[in-house]
């Protein structure tokens, strides 16, 4: 088993909750629509792109749109969103996070951030996170979307370590798939139920350690 040379995280559900935000946004463009939209629904949205989920949003409020209107519509709830994100502070950094990174720059272990989020440096930045990492992978940077593990090869390569010596921590499905495809080894954040094809899952980074890594992988 290749010793662990670095640790490449998601962004949202691992380091920082912005999932919320996302959701407070389509819920109040669904009321200017007029009706109403869930948590229940909103589930439907994860891990999907901005255009699918405005559509599955229409498609709840049985309104049917035009192109134009819709484009207008999905660049709408996007400015709100970055509104809600830009009053980020590092108090939204998740349990845990913040302490496993300073175990990992301690470790001399490199960190590379693997996100989608075209949002990712301003989020960083709030939350006071961006010095903790050696590279920066995000949406502005990719052509492919997970579950192709081509964010997750780019930071392997910024940090100048190799596939094998790498660590995934994902709170998605298709992050843990991209991770498998990457041929890196994989931490689920979450649900067991959901991330069963990782090679660990934990409940958030406060339940693990460099150490305890390291043990789970020389025994795996």
């Amino acid at each position: 088993m290749s010793e662990i040379k670095a640790c490449l995280f998601d962004l949202d559900g691992v380091l920082v909750d912005t999932a919320k935000y996302h959701y407070i946004a389509w819920r109040e463009l669904a009321e200017q629509l007029g009706f109403v939209f869930t948590e229940k629904d909103n589930e439907r949205l994860k891990g999907v792109s901005r255009t699918a989920s405005l559509n599955i949003l229409l498609e709840i409020g049985g309104l049917t749109l035009d192109e134009e209107r819709k484009a207008e519509l999905a660049e709408q709830k996007n400015n709100r969103y970055v509104e809600y994100i830009a009053k980020m502070d590092s108090s939204e950094i998740l349990p845990g996070a913040l302490d496993f990174l300073k175990e990992c720059r301690a470790q001399k272990i490199k960190t590379a951030l693997g996100s989608a989020s075209k949002n990712a440096m301003m989020i960083l930045q709030n939350t006071g996170l961006t010095p903790y990492f050696d590279a920066i992978i995000d949406g502005t940077h990719t052509s492919a979307a997970k579950p192709d593990p081509e964010v997750f090869l780019l930071g392997a390569k910024a940090v100048y370590v190799e596939p094998e010596e790498c660590v995934v921590f994902e709170d998605a499905e298709a992050g843990i798939t991209a991770a498998i495809r990457a041929g890196m080894r994989s931490v689920g954040i979450g649900s067991p139920e959901t991330l069963s094809a990782a090679d660990i899952v934990v409940p958030s980074l406060a339940h693990i350690s460099v150490a305890a890594l390291r043990e789970s992988f020389t025994s795996v």
